[in-house]
């Protein structure tokens, strides 16, 4: 049931991104509920299928893990939910279901500071009270039947109790995707094909003027040393559309802020950061404008050459929009799929389409993403995301995608990369330079074109050693700092590169790849 309802919501994403005006228009609900159900089948691949306790697991962790955005984690929590009344029997029959809907409703309203009707949770409210009203036969697919009723109607509702939805003149996008899983889950039942996608002819969020929403910032954190009431205490003041919850040890934060940096270095001082994301939802809405109006769009106004870029941490990804791509979510640990990287490229009004994957683990990706398009895209093959600013550098829309992928082909190749990140074990590792490290697990080590070169002392000490073993008169400096630097940190770095390199351009920015303390590019 979940499998299919996971393959179920993923037909209808483009058209749940559509409806998305709340609590912003930055048309990706669909996208991040499909998300946090993929890394459920993921967890469901590895787990014991014989096992209820095991099977509720994979639904509870896998969600957390992979919820996306506020819909995204809200869905989480639904899941939550459900996986916690299903996990102790041996068979779901259909008194448990309706149980379990029931709380997935309490658990959604649960996460939430501040509930709003004519949301997710108002259609999983109606979805719960169908399974649990009045039912002429006892059956699962009777209980499904009723909540998927009930939840309708509720859905079609949501206009009269949200302005927003009124305003736009669409149903809730997060109550229609719940609708979604729910139906996937009754076709799994009933062994029903999946139904074609529907044809997308506009986007709610296109009526909407272009203002600063802020930034969508997310967390996941594992060892927390403070209780997530105590975490939702600390991340209050910086937002709103706050959500802080917890599962198997782990806690998931989501907010949105005008101070991502800020909010990130508090939260990282009471446990060890694993993910983070965070999106400049004014970006992501001028996106959802060109994705409105490219079909409208005359051929002869189509560009010669269009980007996709991969790449994570929020001041990369401005980097890189802002230099023309279309970015797909991901990097090292984080592998974004080959179907990623199709529907990246299909979003783009070009003729043909430039992919940067930025990571030597991503570049296969690429390279079948390509063939599967046909022509209409081709790989310039950057291996880390230092590579990937140069390339984009050189990027031209106007200028024919085959001498254009050569020239940034030579971009990319002057740029040379560092990162600073944590050691994950303990190991001796040989260098290309013959030299023997002896590496403790969380050490210090830093890397140049994505080669280990040095480990110990501070993330700053570990910059100026790489620095100084390579720079040769190169004209810019380019440093990020990673989610876990304060500002005050990135900018002690920025004065001891300057004086180290008074010859050098030194910029500065937040906003690092996830995972690393710094990456930094000299070119």
């Amino acid at each position: 049931m979940m499998r299919v309802a996971t393959d179920w919501l993923g037909v209808y994403r483009e058209q749940v991104n559509a409806l998305n005006v709340y609590p912003v228009p930055d048309g990706d609900t669909g996208t991040n509920m499909h998300l946090t159900l993929q890394s459920v089948r993921r967890e469901l691949d590895t787990c014991d299928e014989s096992s209820m306790a095991s099977v509720a697991r994979a639904i509870s962790y896998g969600a957390l893990l992979g919820a996306r955005g506020n819909s995204g984690v809200i869905l989480s929590q639904l899941l939550k939910g459900f996986a916690e009344t299903v996990r102790g029997v041996g068979a779901v029959d259909a008194a448990t279901l309706a149980a379990a809907f029931r709380a997935a409703q309490k658990a959604g309203y649960g996460a939430v500071m501040k509930p709003v009707e004519g949301t997710i949770l108002t259609v999983a409210r109606g979805v719960a009270d169908g399974a649990c009203g009045p039912r002429e036969r006892e059956t699962v697919d009777a209980v499904l039947e009723q909540a998927l009723f009930e939840g309708q109607r509720l859905l079609d509702q949501t206009p009269e109790m949200l302005p927003a939805l009124k305003q736009a003149g669409v149903i809730d996008s997060g109550g229609q995707g719940y609708l979604y899983v729910v139906q996937g889950m009754l076709a799994a039942l009933r062994g029903e094909a999946l139904p074609e996608a529907p044809e997308i002819t506009g986007y709610a969020g296109e009526q909407f003027e272009t203002e600063e929403f802020g930034y969508c910032t997310e967390f996941l954190m594992s060892e927390a040393t403070k209780p997530i009431e105590e975490i939702r205490d600390l991340v209050t003041p910086f937002g709103d559309s706050l959500l802080v919850v917890g599962a198997e040890g782990y806690v998931k934060g989501h907010i949105h802020t005008n101070e991502p940096d800020a909010l990130l270095a508090t939260v990282g001082r009471y446990g060890r950061m694993l993910k983070t994301k965070v999106e400049d939802m004014s970006e992501q809405h001028t996106e959802i404008l060109g994705m409105a109006g490219a079909a409208a769009r005359a051929e002869d106004e189509v560009p010669p050459s269009g980007l996709v870029a991969v790449a994570s941490g929020y001041g990369l990804v401005k980097l890189f929009r802002s230099l023309g791509a279309r970015i797909v979510s991901g990097g090292q640990t984080a592998n974004p799929s080959v179907q990623d990287i199709v529907d990246a490229v299909r979003s783009v009004s070009a003729e043909k389409v430039l992919i940067l994957p930025n990571n030597k683990n991503v570049l296969m990706a690429a390279e079948k993403a390509m063939e599967l398009m046909e022509g209409r895209a081709v790989v310039v093959p950057t291996r880390t995301l230092g590579q990937g600013i140069g390339a984009a550098l050189a990027f031209q829309p106007d200028s024919d995608a085959g001498s254009l992928r050569e020239a940034m082909v030579e971009a990319a190749g002057r740029v040379t990369t560092f990162e600073v990140t944590r050691a994950s074990r303990s190991t001796n590792i040989t260098t290309g330079e013959g030299k023997t490290l002896e590496i403790t697990e969380g050490d210090v080590i830093g890397l140049k074109d994505d080669e280990l070169v040095q480990s110990g002392g501070t993330p700053e000490d570990s910059v100026l050693h790489m620095l100084n073993r390579s720079y040769e008169g190169q004209e810019v400096i380019t440093v990020f700092g990673g989610p876990q630097r304060t500002p005050d940190s990135l900018e002690a770095l920025a004065e001891r590169v300057r004086h180290a390199f008074p010859l050098a351009e030194v910029e500065v920015h937040p906003g690092g790849p996830d995972l690393y303390d710094y990456l930094v590019t000299l070119e």
